[in-house]
């Protein structure tokens, strides 16, 4: 199974021996941090697990968060929300702004040490005085009490923002450590609804360290060239598929 993207030919499935480049998102590295018997069933022998339900909010809020710093991007200025927390950096005016975002191709990298074709499609893209990048994710939810990134399953945040900052890091830009969290959390306390939802939104700084990536690719390349990992206690999905086997 292939596909050809530009000329560059890459295997959908991992093949063993093939010459071609493997490609591998973001969100399948994630997938082996989580489970590498999930990950080597999904893209060694092709059957993905069941997908979660879409998040069609939190999609409309990205969509209007982007056409929003759009806007300033155009003008070369900066958004209120920078202004509001003193970051000198106006949303990066790119001619490949819009590739990066796309999900199917985001930023793209060759790693040489596993011919793996790493891409991930960012969220947005900030640039300071001096030219460096300041990566950005927007998050949204509905809580009450303070947003942060304590909790253990927004582990999965923080190693996302990492791996697009060394994406950028490899394509040859200076990035800067520190990312940010556009972190949205709409309101329940109104009084009304009056069709309409208001947020509060938060601009949270994150300090990444990728230095855990290439060897992680090494990694998922001997999973991948192996035999089906062991069964993970953690995985929702296997203690599923464990279970349906002892009732059978």
């Amino acid at each position: 199974m292939s596909d050809y993207y530009r000329g560059r030919r890459t295997t959908a499935l991992y093949e063993p021996g093939s010459p071609y480049p493997f490609k591998l998102s973001r969100s399948r590295i994630e997938k082996f941090m989580n489970c590498p018997r999930c990950f080597y069933i999904d893209r060694r022998l092709g059957l993905d697990t069941p997908p979660g339900f879409p998040f069609s909010l939190n999609s409309a809020v990205d969509k209007l968060l982007k056409k929003e710093f759009d806007i300033h991007r155009a003008k070369g200025t900066k958004h209120p929300l920078q202004e509001n927390y003193g970051i000198d950096a106006i949303p990066m005016a790119h001619e490949l702004i819009d590739e990066w975002r796309n999900a199917f191709h985001g930023v793209q990298y060759l790693h040489p040490e596993t011919n793996f074709l790493i891409f991930g499609g960012i969220d947005d893209v900030w640039q300071d005085k001096n030219g460096k990048l300041i990566i950005v994710d927007y998050k949204s939810t509905s809580k009450d009490g303070e947003i942060s990134l304590d909790a253990e399953w927004q582990d999965s945040y923080k190693r996302q923002m990492e791996i697009y900052q060394w994406l950028f890091s490899k394509n040859g830009y200076d990035v800067s450590k520190t990312g940010y969290f556009v972190y949205c959390n709409g309101m329940t306390d109104k009084e009304a609804f009056d069709a309409k939802l208001e947020f509060n939104i938060k601009l949270i700084p994150y300090e990444g360290d990728y230095s855990w990536i290439d060897e992680t690719l090494v990694e998922i390349k001997n999973c991948l060239e192996g035999s089906t990992p062991e069964f993970t206690p953690d995985c929702d999905y296997c203690t599923y598929n464990t279970a349906m086997k002892t009732l059978s």
